[in-house]
């Protein structure tokens, strides 16, 4: 039995060494296969970090040049004396805006007066600009210093880098920035060629015989402290006009975003997301725009009260400032109600989006189903052999029936549920359209409409009291 046992062990050694080399041979070759994978994979790891650092640079770089482009619109808003964080600032914004804005216009305009230019200028008009002027700058300047002052230039834009969207419309910010830069210009300049033509004739005019430097330094006071009322005035409009236009940008993706996202929860977040901004938006311009309005009204009244009441002959000279303030009392707040009135449609027009995606998801499920039942009925009848033979035709609608697909009990809740989800979300977005408000006021087509019937109804009524009870006591 011991020699039984040792040839047996002789036998059975040498196979187990030629079953470890095997072993340990395709253990090499695996080891060197994964060598050059592993290889592979670190050279991709080291590209991926590469390219993250690469895309990093150009977000920093984007993301420096936006903010290059805020400290700019910051400066010419602090130049303009919006930018009021302390008390020495605000001391100084407004000492400039009484002193300039209001005081060295009522200095020459009272100089003006006493020496008999009359037939030129006419002081209950001057006085009645200037009242006007001063109370729309005064507007603007309170309300948005304060603003500016309580969240800051990014916050005020909702162009913050914390709220993960700058990335995206970095390019988009810029653009919107720079164009309403060009609009205030655009709108500013021809209103300041009149008032200027105005000034020289009317200098050239009056007092021929008087100094020109004398002259020139008039009409550049004048000039300037117009200048400087009427762009603070002006500025806070297109202010308001660039943060409607930011957030039509967010309104216009979002649309976008119903086209490629199914997920229900992402969708209501982010509409709420921008239901939130657009509350904050009209909290904080409400009591501005209802100013605004206020005193553009009020001015717009009086001015047509004096050009109706006044017995003499009305010109350039003696009329020429309720035409330039009128012009950029209007075109300003135009530029508000165009604003508000565009993004809350696009706030509303979200509604019909929405029903449209609902609409074609709701025909491509149940052209899908279709297509599947289809194509089972196919397969069946393809699957029987004897589906070629000749059939009853009194019992081929009953053999028909017995081949109908009907979906099962688990793809009939999946598509019912994916179904009220959606009907669910169109109804939410029918209910809660949006839009810039008023204390509850939505300004929409609708509120224009009434305000242009409230302005007609003014215009009605002083023109009632003023030229027709004129014309009745003609001789």
């Amino acid at each position: 039995m011991e020699r039984v046992d040792t040839t047996t062990i002789t036998v059975q050694t040498p196979l187990l060494q030629t079953i470890q080399i095997q072993q340990q041979a395709q253990q090499g070759q695996g080891q060197q296969q994964q060598q050059p994978q592993n290889h592979h994979h670190h050279h991709q790891q080291q590209q991926q970090q590469v390219n993250g650092v690469v895309h990093d640079d150009d977000d920093h770089h984007h993301d420096t040049y936006l903010d290059k482009t805020l400290q700019r619109l910051d400066f010419s808003l602090s130049f303009l004396g919006f930018h009021q964080t302390t008390l020495m600032s605000f001391g100084l914004s407004w000492v400039a805006f009484l002193l300039v804005g209001v005081g060295v216009p009522v200095v020459i305009l009272e100089l003006c007066s006493s020496s008999g230019h009359e037939k030129y200028q006419v002081r209950d008009f001057e006085f009645d600009v200037l009242a006007s002027q001063a109370s729309l700058g005064a507007v603007s300047l309170l309300c948005l210093s304060y603003n500016l002052r309580k969240y800051g230039i990014r916050k005020f834009l909702f162009v913050d880098r914390y709220s993960g969207h700058i990335a995206r419309f970095m390019d988009k910010y810029i653009q919107r920035i720079r164009k309403s830069h060009r609009m205030l210009v655009l709108w500013l300049l021809p209103c300041l060629i009149l008032k200027t033509a105005r000034e020289v004739i009317i200098r050239l005019s009056s007092t021929p015989d008087e100094p020109w430097w004398q002259s020139t330094l008039i009409i550049l006071a004048l000039i300037i402290s117009w200048i400087y009322v009427n762009t603070i005035s002006l500025a806070a409009c297109v202010l308001f006009h660039m943060v409607c236009n930011l957030q039509v940008i967010h309104f216009d993706d979002y649309a976008k975003l119903l086209e490629r996202e199914s997920n229900i929860i992402v969708l209501m977040e982010e509409h709420i997301r921008l239901r939130h901004y657009l509350s904050k938006i009209s909290h904080r311009f409400r009591i501005y725009l209802l100013l605004v309005f206020l005193v553009v009204t009020a001015s717009q009244f009086v001015t047509l009260v004096q050009i109706t009441a006044y017995s003499g002959t009305i010109t350039f000279l003696n009329g020429g400032d309720f035409a330039v303030t009128s012009i950029v009392q209007v075109v300003g707040i135009t530029l508000c109600l165009h604003a508000a009135t565009r993004i809350s449609h696009r706030a509303q027009g979200l509604a019909a989006v929405a029903s449209k995606w609902h609409a074609m998801a709701t025909c491509s499920s149940s052209e899908g189903s279709q297509s599947r039942r289809s194509n089972s009925i196919g397969s069946l009848f393809t699957s029987n052999p004897y589906s070629s033979m000749p059939v009853n035709n009194s019992d081929s609608d009953l053999g028909l029936l017995d081949y109908t697909y009907l979906p099962t009990t688990m793809q009939l809740a999946s598509f019912l549920s994916s179904y009220y989800r959606r009907q669910s979300f169109v109804m939410y977005l029918q209910t809660n359209l949006g839009g810039i408000t008023i204390f509850g006021w939505t300004v929409d087509r609708a509120l224009i409409c009434t305000i242009f019937f409230i302005e007609l109804s003014l215009v009605l009524f002083v023109l009632g009291k003023t030229v027709i009870f004129s014309s009745g006591h003609a001789p």
